[in-house]
């Protein structure tokens, strides 16, 4: 039997190949979220010319225009993404969305799917950010203080409130992004003081898993590579239906369903 070798020039032709889609994906990214940004700015004046009058038709709007930003910047990257359990969001109340947190892309690939308006909660450097941080807030999302506790409880205070009025909330309780690429099956300790949230408000809460986020992006910084992702929703959970032990733990509660959910579905990636 004779093997063909492939000649050494055709696989640097073929490397430099991919290395070129790659840096060009990184760059229509880059040139598509700073063009939105300037651009959309007149959107920002009518849509806050729209809220004085229409609070509700302006959350569907922003939701709207910033969900068309969101699926552009995804097909942009070549990101390919398999949605499991979304029969399992609650549409007719606000929730709190729980998941793992491995990339700055999870933001995007979440938000596209959220069936009402939702706030995520963000790390307060994110304000520093000029213009998006102005669509942030119009969409209802808050910015954390992680060193300031006093800060952090007023936040977490303000996210209860919005949750009373209809917002969803989205959280990634590990606090960070969790950059340990060699072990994709673990997790961050979740923080127990943003499920002051449901525990207050009796909001379901919805756990999400997210696998290969971080393949889009922080794996190969600076460099943006087309990646299948995966988005699983878990059945919602009613913390009035726990335990007591278990709602005074909620955090360690979520976790372990989330860990469940991450291991299994990392389990049927491999058959």
């Amino acid at each position: 039997m004779c093997l063909h070798k492939v000649p050494r020039h055709l696989k640097v032709c073929r490397l430099l190949k991919g290395i070129g889609i790659i840096m060009i994906r990184f760059i229509f990214v880059v040139l598509f979220v700073v063009l939105f940004l300037i651009l959309s700015t007149p959107l920002m004046l009518v849509e806050w010319i729209i809220g004085k009058f229409n609070p509700c038709l302006k959350d569907r709007s922003s939701l709207a225009i910033v969900n068309w930003a969101f699926r552009w910047v995804i097909r942009l990257s070549g990101t390919k993404v398999i949605a499991i359990g979304e029969e399992n969001i609650p549409t007719d109340t606000a929730v709190l969305y729980v998941g793992n947190h491995r990339s700055f892309f999870d933001v995007v690939l979440t938000y596209v799917r959220v069936p009402r308006p939702t706030g995520y909660i963000a790390k307060k450097e994110m304000l520093k950010w000029p213009l998006l941080n102005i669509w942030m807030k119009d969409l209802h999302c808050l910015f954390l203080d992680r060193q300031d506790i006093k800060a952090g409880l007023k936040t977490i205070l303000q996210a209860i409130e919005k949750a009373k009025n209809g917002i969803s909330i989205c959280i990634f309780p590990e606090g960070t992004r969790n950059k340990d690429a060699e072990h994709p099956d673990t997790l961050l300790p979740f923080k127990e003081g943003s499920f002051k949230i449901a525990q207050k408000t009796k909001c379901p809460i919805v756990p999400m898993v997210l696998t290969g986020t971080a393949d889009v992006f922080e794996n190969h910084f600076p460099w943006v590579k087309s990646t299948k992702v995966t988005l699983t929703y878990g059945k919602p959970i009613y913390v009035s239906e726990l335990s007591k032990e278990d709602q005074k733990r909620l955090g360690s509660y979520c976790e372990k369903i989330i860990q469940d959910m991450l291991n299994q579905e990392l389990a049927s990636q491999t058959k």
